[in-house]
């Protein structure tokens, strides 16, 4: 195995703790940071030191933010009333790239795992339960993934917000655009019957 002078080793071993990032790639943006010009690779650095030091997590929807409350929770052409639960703050760029949702969200940071000792303590629930409690929510969107852990978050939550008398909603599933029938499991095809609508 070849050996790098320590500086190299150190960088590779940091980039392959990455999501996604194995040996190999880790290597080649190693040996790609190396070969960038000075500018290029402080660049890279900075940026890195100012996402750590400038981002937080919103006080009112938990999304990471560089100002509190987000621009989504302050937005006075968003419907306040509506909000959207996620699981991520990834989640919320495909749901805001349907330019159909014009809602507020509520970030989880994850989904009940009880396997992995993930439970309603470990999520942000709390806050998303005073938002409703307060009486300023008309619907509460669940759109959890469609995984045994987000269908069992799903679950929780409806159990958790209908005390409080909220209308509790679940993203629609089922068959993709432009897949085919044949292909489908029955898992999939059973959310797709169980969610059709009206034509």
């Amino acid at each position: 195995m070849s050996k790098f002078a320590e500086p190299m080793s150190r960088l590779i071993d940091e980039l392959k703790k990455l999501p996604g990032v194995g040996a190999k790639s880790a290597q080649r943006l190693a040996f790609y940071i190396l070969r960038s010009s000075d500018e290029d690779a402080e660049a890279l650095a900075a940026a890195v030191r100012d996402v750590k030091a400038s981002l937080r997590l919103c006080s009112v929807c938990n999304n990471i933010t560089d100002v509190d409350p987000c621009v989504y929770c302050t937005s006075a052409t968003r419907n306040q009333r509506l909000v959207c639960v996620v699981e991520e703050p990834t989640n919320i760029a495909a749901i805001e790239k349907t330019r159909h949702f014009n809602g507020v969200y509520h970030v989880l940071h994850g989904s009940l795992s009880p396997l992995h000792g993930v439970g309603p303590d470990q999520l942000r629930v709390a806050n998303l339960v005073t938002r409703v409690d307060a009486g300023n929510v008309d619907e509460v969107i669940v759109a959890t993934n469609p995984t045994v852990e987000g269908e069992a978050t799903a679950a929780y939550l409806a159990q958790q917000l209908k005390r409080a008398g909220v209308k509790v909603t679940r993203i629609a599933m089922g068959i993709p655009v432009g897949s085919d029938i044949e292909y489908t499991d029955e898992i999939t095809m059973l959310k797709a019957m169980e969610g059709r609508r009206e034509l």
